[in-house]
């Protein structure tokens, strides 16, 4: 009897190690979820030794081609301002609907093998687990960017330096994009981060 008492208190530590290891799991899904959907605002420099009309004109109409909306702007302080809809990646919703399907199952096996009287009850965590995960993804990633456009040249300078506050990955497409034919360059700090 003595022996059964240790084997049921031993399985019990097991147990309850392994379902600490899945919380954690579930607060990994959960800051995943965040970071998916997280704004990623950048303000880079940029400059080209083309005449400001050219280069304006040029981005102007690289920006309507993607699908980016003219918001005006304001000529005192020579800014620009466009809009776009970011939408949500379906297979990302998919993959995280996959994982949050996968660690709610994993949380239900280990609350069975904790709580046995409970039966298959816990199971249905996975029913609410993987389209909650898809979902929240979808809903906070498909929103309304803004691009911000500023011309900083004064007239004594040549060429023509602006200053972009956009989505990280739109400023990069841009400055890859651009690059040749605008003669666009910035700092390279865009292309050299790891995030």
């Amino acid at each position: 009897m003595l022996g059964n008492f240790k084997l049921l208190l031993e399985s019990q530590k097991v147990f309850s190690s392994v379902l600490l290891l899945t919380i954690l799991l579930a607060v990994g899904l959960a800051f995943f979820l965040r970071a998916a959907s997280k704004d990623r605002t950048t303000i880079v420099d940029v400059y080209s030794p083309l005449p400001p009309i050219e280069v304006l004109n040029g981005i102007m109409n690289w920006l309507q081609e993607r699908g980016w909306k003219n918001d005006g702007g304001d000529a005192d302080q020579r800014v620009l301002r466009f809009h776009g809809n970011v939408a949500s990646s379906p297979a990302l919703a998919v993959f995280l609907s996959l994982l949050g399907g996968l660690g709610s199952s994993c949380l239900g096996l280990v609350i069975i093998q904790l709580f046995p009287v409970l039966s298959w009850w816990p199971l249905l965590l996975a029913v609410v687990g993987a389209p909650l995960a898809g979902f929240l993804y979808y809903r906070r990633s498909s929103r309304i960017e803004s691009l911000e456009l500023k011309l900083m040249n004064t007239e004594e300078t040549s060429g023509c330096l602006l200053r972009l506050r956009a989505h990280r990955d739109e400023l990069i497409a841009m400055e890859l994009e651009l690059a040749n034919s605008l003669q666009m360059s910035s700092d390279g700090s865009l292309l050299s981060s790891p995030i």
